[in-house]
């Protein structure tokens, strides 16, 4: 019982570290329809730029917010590469958000460097024992401030008028127009507030497993498994996505072998393809407000 709890605690902070890059993944494909598979390197941007940021002897409190705006402005120029193409095919902007992440990737081998890097723990580093099993405050911390975007998200798209504008957005574009909405600002909205997630992640997640310049690219694969099987477009099927891709992994590392972790998630996501085309809760229809 006790390792069968100990795996859970290790595969939901995993998890819900999956779930804020799925999450990116849907706010993206809602209000553009593109699947943007630059949305590791987000990750990697918060991580990278609150270590470097920290090493420059910069505050807790500015390093941070700094970190997250770095990774913002990252996310407004892919916004201004996919505007510029917006006469292209889905297929050739989704090209494009590859080879971004290669370009960002490789900017920040040069930016930052190659090295691992990690921070320490913004609160006590004592594990806290549950039921017999161990879970470190860190741990809680990436599962807390998790929890809070996806309430901030379920709050600014349900209970605010720039969230019912990004709602009208991505179910027509033109009749948004049509209303008065600004369709370019929301979507640069959109765009940045899914690399500030991301780079949020990046940033809680740093303290427990390290992260480097290419920490994105298996990252990245993951929300997006985690989107599609909770059904691409779906925010909360992203999160159920996320959480139940990092259990399954840490039951696999813990019963069988860390080795096969990694294919856990291509499994799955093949599984959920062949019988669930849709994800498991379908994707997510915008409503007309």
């Amino acid at each position: 019982m006790v390792e069968l709890l100990q795996y859970i605690f290790g595969g939901l902070t995993v998890g819900f570290i999956y779930a804020l890059v799925g999450l990116g993944f849907t706010v993206i494909y809602n209000s553009s329809k593109i699947i943007n598979f630059s949305q590791g390197e987000f990750v990697m941007i918060g991580g990278m730029a609150a270590v470097f940021l920290s090493y420059a002897k910069f505050p807790f409190v500015l390093a941070f917010p700094l970190a997250i705006i770095l990774a913002s402005l990252v996310g407004y120029m892919l916004f201004k590469l996919v505007s510029m193409s917006s006469n292209s095919s889905v297929t050739s902007l989704i090209i494009l958000t590859l080879g971004y992440s290669i370009f960002v990737r490789g900017a920040s081998q040069v930016g930052f460097d190659k090295q691992m890097h990690t921070l320490p723990a913004f609160i006590s580093d004592t594990p806290i024992s549950i039921f017999g099993a161990t879970i470190t405050p860190q741990a809680i911390l990436v599962i807390v401030v998790s929890l809070l975007i996806v309430f901030g998200l379920y709050f600014l798209f349900n209970k605010t008028k720039v969230g019912k504008a990004m709602l009208a957005t991505a179910d027509n574009k033109d009749a948004a127009k049509l209303v008065g909405i600004s369709v370019k600002k929301i979507l640069i909205m959109n765009f940045m507030i899914s690399a500030g997630i991301a780079a949020i992640g990046g940033i809680v997640l740093t303290p427990i497993t390290s992260t480097n310049y290419e920490i994105g690219v298996m990252l990245g694969l993951k929300g997006f498994c985690a989107a599609i099987i909770g059904g691409i477009g779906n925010p909360f099927g992203a999160v159920f996505g996320g959480v139940i891709l990092g259990i399954l992994e840490s039951f696999v590392a813990g019963y069988l072998s860390s080795e096969y972790k990694d294919a856990v998630a291509f499994v799955v996501l093949l599984l959920i393809l062949f019988f669930f085309p849709g994800g498991l809760f379908g994707a997510k229809k915008s409503t007309r407000v």
